[in-house]
């Protein structure tokens, strides 16, 4: 028996159900971090974004 198993073709459906979680992913992190009431968060991500040069304000 011979088999072919091709991982190239994703189908549009998968393609944006990954693109969503990737969303809803980044959405909470972001979320969390920015208006997280524990400071020790906050900050790691605001030094985060200076040491990548990202202006943050």
């Amino acid at each position: 028996m011979n088999t072919t198993t091709t991982f190239g073709a994703v189908s549009s459906q998968s393609r944006a159900l990954q693109l969503g979680f990737a969303a809803l992913l980044g959405l909470f992190v972001i979320g969390f971090a920015g208006f997280s009431q524990m400071e020790v968060v906050h900050n790691a991500a605001h030094d985060y974004r200076h040491s990548m040069n990202f202006p943050c304000h």
